[in-house]
């Protein structure tokens, strides 16, 4: 009877369960950054604005747009707090205290019981953290809400070690770049549903709270279809087809057949290849945190654009980057398959486009003082271009260990996240007055830690497996028999 069902829901199931999972994960990273983001909008609303008197190129005037009234109604202003810019760059940062926390034992338990549960009660408890967020800042004012950030970053800490580590049993090599872009692409399509969403619920309300009740909601609704649709792997899967399942079988191999007992790690820590990812990741999140936690603010305080406008403004570079990305991770893959470079070298060129290229469009954009049609189009070039991290350096932990891939990414995706402590809170000292000049300092800083980390991951990168992947094999045989099973599944398809 039971094989009876499987069979009916693996013909209902015209999609292959490789790219169910892909979907699920897209809206798991969807729904992390809704509830991570939804603040960096809800706190210009939070905060009691000050008028500043000091020297230097202040902010620009107050733009004629179509909509230019801002949410100033009595509910809202009974619920704002007298945060000075410091204050808020410590609220910004403090999710990424506890981020950091629960990357290396989010990979762990993701290799040994699969990623399922492990991604999943992440992002549920941070759904119940952001649905208790009015009632926490009620109680506690800052310091409330700083500790239930830190608890947030708890939760979400497994996500992306979790997922790496389901990708390494679901994504073939032909396939990786499209469903690793499509996946951590989600980044993306939270960071606008976060900002749009939050403008517009905000305007219409007149209230900050029902932002954290709807992104709350959408993250208790998101692991219900979780918990009901996606496994751990191909072999645990209920009603995946037979043909899906040989075709995974033979372009990766059997995962758990094929992985040491024991996690090498003085192999794993004396990996350049895998230190200069390290490098790269701290790159790209400097800059990308720089520009996720802070546009709304630079839009609000230095451009004087209302909710509702820096809602939408702040949407749209992150919907360019989701498409961007998307065709940079096709582009990749082409690349790839058709052997114009070799998987080591698209991933340094991928991952230069997306680090020189936001970083001098950063710095240009705050340069062009306030034309808020070129800062605009500057910043959505910035973070256009910066999709292209994801079939670069983004996927490169699958190619240097499909055993370990959780245990990578919590460390590579674990040190990264300290510059999201750093940056938010940087910012908040480096631009008090939000003077122009203030804001030139901070993307400078951007620019130099751009190039810099490219430079070191373009000299010691790598996109061939580690022979530590595979402690049992010689390092070339590793290799060899990695490269066999790619070309058999291709000659499958």
């Amino acid at each position: 009877m039971l094989k009876g069902w499987q069979l009916i829901l693996s013909k209902l199931f015209i999609i292959p369960q490789r790219w169910v999972m892909a979907v699920m994960g897209f809206l798991a990273v969807a729904n992390a950054y809704t509830m991570r983001v939804c603040l960096n909008i809800a706190i210009t609303q939070m905060v009691r604005h000050r008028s500043h008197t000091s020297g230097g190129q202040g902010g620009c005037p107050v733009p004629n747009l179509n909509d230019t009234h801002s949410v100033t109604s009595d509910a809202i202003t009974e619920l704002q707090y007298d945060w000075d810019e410091p204050t808020q760059g410590l609220i910004l940062s403090s999710f990424y205290y506890g981020y950091i926390v629960t990357h290396l034992p989010g990979g762990l338990l993701a290799e040994r019981f699969g990623g399922k549960y492990s991604l999943g009660f992440g992002v549920l408890s941070t759904a119940v953290f952001t649905l208790l967020t009015p009632w926490t800042v009620k109680i506690g004012e800052a310091k409330g809400l700083i500790v239930l950030r830190v608890l947030e970053g708890l939760g979400e800490g497994t996500t992306f070690p979790a997922l790496n580590a389901m990708l390494a049993r679901w994504a073939p090599i032909s396939e990786r770049g499209r469903m690793g872009s499509l996946v951590f692409g989600g980044a993306q399509i939270g960071n606008i549903a976060g900002t749009y969403l939050s403008g517009l619920v905000m305007k219409n309300t007149g209230d900050w709270q029902p932002v954290f009740y709807l992104f709350g909601a959408l993250g208790l609704l998101w692991f219900i279809l979780w918990a009901l649709l996606c496994y751990n792997d191909p072999e645990s899967h209920p009603f995946i087809s037979d043909k899906e399942k040989k075709y995974l079988e033979e372009a990766l191999g059997t995962h758990r057949s094929s992985q040491p007992s024991a996690i090498p790690w003085k192999a794993i820590f004396m990996s350049v290849p895998l230190w200069a990812l390290v490098c790269a990741q701290i790159g790209h999140d400097y800059g990308y945190f720089t520009m996720v936690t802070d546009l709304p603010k630079y839009m609000t305080g230095v451009l004087k654009f209302d909710i509702h406008s820096t809602g939408y403004l702040s949407a749209l570079p992150y919907a360019v980057m989701w498409v961007c990305s998307i065709f940079f991770g096709y582009v990749c893959d082409k690349i790839v398959k058709k052997n114009w470079m070799t998987v080591t070298n698209a991933r340094k060129t991928f991952t230069t486009v997306a680090s020189v290229g936001p970083g001098i469009c950063m710095v240009l954009a705050s340069y062009s003082g306030c034309d808020t049609t070129t800062v605009i189009i500057l910043f959505t070039a910035s973070m256009g271009l910066m999709g292209a991290f994801y079939p670069g350096m983004k996927v490169n932990a699958l190619d240097l260990s499909n055993n370990y891939a959780g245990t990578i990414m919590a460390i590579v995706n674990g040190i990264g996240a300290v510059a999201g402590i750093i940056a938010p809170y940087l910012v908040g000292l480096l631009t008090t007055n939000n003077t122009l000049e203030q804001w030139h300092i901070v993307f400078w800083i951007a620019l130099v830690v751009f190039i810099v980390t490219n430079l070191v991951f373009v000299a010691w990168a790598s996109g061939d497996e580690q022979w530590w992947n595979s402690t049992s094999q010689d390092p070339k045989k590793a290799q060899e028999a990695n490269v066999n099973r790619s070309i058999n599944a291709e000659i499958k398809l």
